[in-house]
């Protein structure tokens, strides 16, 4: 059994304590800097596929500084692999300190070079990555930069890799932009089919949000109570941090409260149903 069926099937576990006691929860489980890595020497390689293997090795066994180098070599080399790990490094400050531009930068690369009329179909994940990741720069700019909010720029990200990749990320922000208002007019009714689309992919922010938006009820969408339990049960079990994800563990534990005794039932088999076409 994968490790991802088996955290699904637990959520039936969560699910069922809480049919008969809804405040009884299961609880899910559990270098260098930038400026000695720009100023180490160059190292020869033969071609931009040798340094991007070369880089990743190195950083696997906590080399930063040789592994920066290596994977600028073949970032400059237009290995997009290269350009995604560089901006993710600097995203998050791994080995580095954080620059938000300079990960910018990277992931506008791998935009910019993207040939939708012949992909290699081994890149579109990092690509679809890099399409969200300029969305959210976009949408949210970046302070004392260049980087401007542009929520159109952002749309129009989100809505590429949501549409051509099918990107859960990339339908969830769509979904958030349409349920806040940004850029575009508040309309939970235009949220909810790409809330939809991540939710059945297993993303946890969009199963909390979709399972929300169902229970209550919004801008004309009716409640359905035992199908907003089921997708709130499914990212209450996932949410194992509990700073980060105590947002979606409220909203499980009001949901849960206010449910009749019939909610949970058939909210019950609904997760059953779920389980089995997911697996």
């Amino acid at each position: 059994m994968s490790m991802l069926t088996s955290s699904r099937i637990a959520a039936l576990a969560l699910f069922g304590a809480a049919a008969c006691l809804w405040g009884t929860h299961i609880r899910a489980l559990e270098g260098a800097d930038g400026a000695a890595a720009d100023k180490a020497p160059t190292k020869l390689y033969q071609t931009p596929r040798a340094a991007l293997k070369a880089g990743l090795e190195d950083f696997q066994s906590g080399d930063s500084r040789s592994a920066i180098e290596a994977l600028k070599y073949a970032a400059a080399g237009g290995e997009p692999r290269a350009q995604w790990k560089l901006a993710k490094i600097y995203a998050s400050g791994d080995g580095v300190p954080r620059d938000d531009v300079k990960a910018y930068d990277y992931f506008s690369q791998i935009v910019v070079n993207y040939d939708e009329d012949s992909p290699n179909r081994r890149d579109l994940p990092i690509v679809a990555s890099a399409f969200v990741a300029v969305g959210v720069y976009s949408l949210n700019g970046i302070s004392d930069a260049r980087v401007r909010p542009d929520p159109a720029r952002a749309m129009q990200m989100f809505q590429y890799a949501a549409t051509n990749f099918g990107d859960a990320n990339a339908q969830y922000n769509l979904a958030r932009m349409h349920l806040d208002g940004a850029g575009v007019g508040k309309d939970s009714r235009q949220a909810l089919p790409w809330l939809r689309l991540a939710a059945e992919k297993g993303h946890v922010q969009a199963e909390a949000m979709l399972g929300q938006i169902l229970f209550a009820g919004m801008d004309g969408i009716p409640p359905q109570r035992a199908r907003a339990l089921m997708w709130l049960t499914l990212a209450r079990e996932a949410a194992i941090d509990s700073k980060k994800d105590q947002w979606i563990i409220d909203l499980y534990d009001r949901a849960m409260g206010a449910a009749s005794d019939e909610d949970r039932q058939l909210a019950l088999t609904y997760l059953e149903d779920h389980l089995k076409r997911q697996y």
